[in-house]
C-alpha cells in the first residue's frame, strides 16, 4: 500500500485534545469489568475497546503529555470496525489482563480509527511497509513520546505480543538513546516517503500499462488460478485490469488468466454454493476452505468482473454466475 499526500512528520500532526472526562458508564448501559476512557468516543471502532482493561487514550494531547511526562514508549494501534483480525485482537489480546497489564505498567496506549483520522493511518502504514514489506489492519506501531516510530506490525497472536512488548519495555530502558536516534532517523525518512508524490502527466503511458502487466502474470497461479499463495483473496481490481489489457492490447493470457481464475471460483468453497456470494479470501492456494465473512464491495466488484468475461466470451456461465450471486445479495439487502 503506497501512502499519497502530504504529509508532515509524526511529531507535527496536529494534536486532537480530548478533555478528560469521568469513566462512568453511559446511562442504562450494561455493567462491564472494565471501562476506559475510549466510552466517550463516537466511533464504533473505539467504543469496541471501551471495555478493555488496557487504558487505551484517543489520539490527542492527553496521551502525548503523558509519555513524555513519564518518559513511556507509546503503543499506537490503528484500525476500523469491520476489520476481521482487528476484532480479533480485541477479543485474544486486548480483553486479556495480562496484555493488559503489561501496556498499562510500561506504555501509553493510544487506540485509532482509520477511518476517522486517515492522516495518522497513512503515515504510519507508509512506514511499517518500508520497514517490513507489507501493511494492513489492525497496524501496530511503537513510538518515542514525540511519536517517532521505531518498530511496527500487523497481527500478533497473544503469546508473542506479550513477548514483544515485555522486550520492547526491557529494550526502552536499556538501550533509550538508541532507539530515539533510530526513530529520529526513520522519522526524517518516513517524511521523505510520503512527501515524494510522482508529478501526473496526465495520461497514463501504455508502457506503465505493461509493467503492470509483468508484475501481474508473473504472481499468476497457473495451478489453481488466481494471484499468489495463501491466503489468496479473489482480486476484482486486478481481474477488471486484465479484461482491459487484453481488449487493448490482444494480449490472450491476460483473458486466459482471468478466466481460469472465474471459473476456479465459482468452483471452490470461496463461493457459497448454498447461501450465493463470495466469501472474502480462501485460507488456501486451491481456493478450498474460505474466511467465512462476505463484503459487499466483493460482490459488486466480482459483478463486472462476471459480467465483462460474458461480454468478451458470450459463454454463460459467466452471467449465469454474475446472476445467481448478484440476485442473493439483493435479496439479504431487502430482508435486512
Amino acid at each position: 500500500m503506497k501512502a499519497a499526500g502530504q504529509a508532515s512528520g509524526p511529531a507535527n500532526i496536529s494534536a486532537q485534545s480530548q478533555n478528560r472526562q469521568p469513566l462512568e458508564p453511559r446511562a442504562g448501559a450494561r455493567q462491564y469489568p472494565y471501562t476506559n476512557r475510549l466510552i466517550h468516543s463516537k466511533s464504533p471502532y473505539l467504543l469496541l475497546h471501551a471495555h478493555n482493561p488496557v487504558d487505551w487514550y484517543a489520539w490527542g494531547n492527553e496521551a502525548f503529555e503523558k509519555a513524555g511526562k513519564e518518559n513511556k514508549p507509546i503503543f499506537l494501534s490503528i484500525g476500523y470496525f469491520t476489520c476481521h483480525w482487528c476484532h480479533v485482537m480485541e477479543k485474544e489480546s486486548y480483553s486479556d489482563p495480562g496484555v493488559a497489564a503489561i501496556l498499562n505498567q510500561y506504555f501509553v496506549s493510544i487506540k485509532v480509527d482509520r477511518e476517522e483520522r486517515p492522516d495518522i493511518d497513512r503515515l504510519y502504514i507508509a512506514y511499517v511497509e518500508a520497514t517490513t514489506g507489507s501493511a494492513g489492519w489492525p497496524l501496530n506501531v511503537l513510538l518515542t513520546p514525540d511519536r517517532k516510530p521505531f518498530f511496527g506490525g500487523t497481527y500478533f497472536p497473544p503469546d508473542q505480543l506479550k513477548s514483544l512488548l515485555q522486550k520492547v519495555a526491557d529494550a526502552w530502558n536499556k538501550q533509550h538513546d538508541s532507539i530515539t536516534q533510530t526513530a529520529g532517523r526513520a522519522a526524517q525518512q518516513l517524511i521523505e516517503i510520503v512527501s515524494k508524490q510522482p508529478q501526473s502527466s496526465g495520461e497514463l503511458q501504455p508502457t506503465i500499462l505493461d509493467q503492470a502487466y509483468k508484475r501481474i502474470a508473473s504472481t499468476f497461479d497457473s495451478a489453481n488460478g488466481g494471484f499468489g499463495g495463501a491466503p489468496k483473496f479473489p482480486r476484482p481490481v486486478t481481474l477488471c485490469f486484465l479484461l482491459r489489457y487484453y481488449a487493448r492490447t490482444g494480449q490472450r493470457d491476460g483473458l486466459e488468466m482471468t478466466l481460469k481464475t472465474l471459473r476456479a471460483m465459482e468452483r471452490g468453497g470461496i463461493h457459497d454454493q448454498l447461501g450465493g456470494g463470495f466469501h472474502r479470501y480462501s485460507t488456501g492456494a486451491s481456493w478450498l476452505v474460505p474466511h467465512f465473512e462476505k463484503m459487499l464491495y466483493d460482490q459488486a466488484q466480482l459483478a463486472i468482473v462476471y459480467t465483462e468475461a460474458y461480454q468478451i466470451t458470450h459463454d454463460r456461465f459467466y452471467a449465469d454466475t454474475r446472476g445467481a450471486f448478484t440476485s442473493g445479495a439483493r435479496q439479504k439487502l431487502r430482508v435486512s
